[in-house]
């Protein structure tokens, strides 16, 4: 059995986290919580509706990492960097979902990686990245003859825009139009704003309902499209992968893993 923590272990990741792990051959030994959490002191497999699993939410966040090979952080990015401090310390892997990190973030991912294995992804869905390699394919593939718009779809609560995803299906087209061109980010348009420009790239955000999330990579062309949908149904999809990910850490060597490397891309 893989011995996971999980940071952020009362938020919806956390809980669907808990749920699958025993069908995943891994078994939660931390449950790390914000601090002065109301979860405090509670079992972790009743609040994710397990049943009692022996491990209590804590936000102690050094006595939460004890006993784990991986800590699976789907929490906020101001709580990543001590997170990212304690796991270095401990020598415990880290796979991490939080989203809108900043440069001091990035530079501890790295810095992390030097010590222990570490995979950050916007995105844990298996099918994500293959979407984004699929998608990058054809970009390349149909040339710059083929503009490119990427519209994503989530929840009316969702706080920030564009997706994470989007961000990260966008970075796979660039990277596969690139040298040869260089993509620019358009959010919105309104008004007279002429002609689309050879060099955009549309992202655009759609918010409303209970939508978990919807990814869609339109490449239009002269006289036919094509429409590359990714739709999440479930939030178990992200955990799923989170834990598989945390598997192909599991006796590797200090880096930065990325998910195709899970996959096998």
């Amino acid at each position: 059995m893989l011995k996971v923590a999980i940071h952020g272990a009362s938020g919806k990741m956390g809980q669907a986290i808990v749920r699958l792990a025993a069908n995943e051959r891994a078994q939660v030994v931390g449950a790390i919580v914000s601090r002065g959490s109301s979860r405090i002191g509670r079992d972790v497999g009743e609040l994710a509706g397990t049943g009692n699993i022996g491990v209590a939410m804590s936000d102690d966040t050094s006595a939460g990492l004890l006993g784990a090979d991986v800590v699976i952080d789907f929490s906020r990015p101001e709580a990543l960097p001590r997170l990212l401090h304690l796991a270095m310390r401990a020598k415990v892997a880290v796979v991490s979902g939080t989203t809108r990190l900043d440069g001091t973030c990035e530079r501890l991912l790295d810095e992390t990686a030097q010590h222990v294995p570490v995979l950050w992804s916007p995105n844990t869905s298996i099918g994500i990245h293959v979407l984004a390699e699929i998608a990058a394919s054809a970009a390349q593939r149909l040339g710059p003859g083929y503009d490119v718009e990427i519209v994503e779809v989530h929840h009316r609560a969702k706080v920030d825009a564009p997706s994470g995803t989007a961000v990260r299906l966008a970075d796979a087209i660039r990277a596969a139009r690139e040298p040869t061109a260089t993509l620019a980010d358009v959010h919105g348009r309104e008004g007279n704003v002429g002609p689309r420009k050879a060099n955009e790239l549309g992202i655009f955000a759609v918010r409303g309902g209970d939508v978990i999330g919807d990814h869609t990579v339109h490449l239009l062309g002269p006289g036919e499209r094509i429409e590359l949908t990714h739709r999440a149904t479930s939030r178990d999809l992200f955990a799923r992968g989170a834990l598989r990910a945390a598997w192909h850490l599991h006796g590797k060597p200090p880096g930065r893993y990325t998910m195709a490397d899970v996959i096998g891309g």
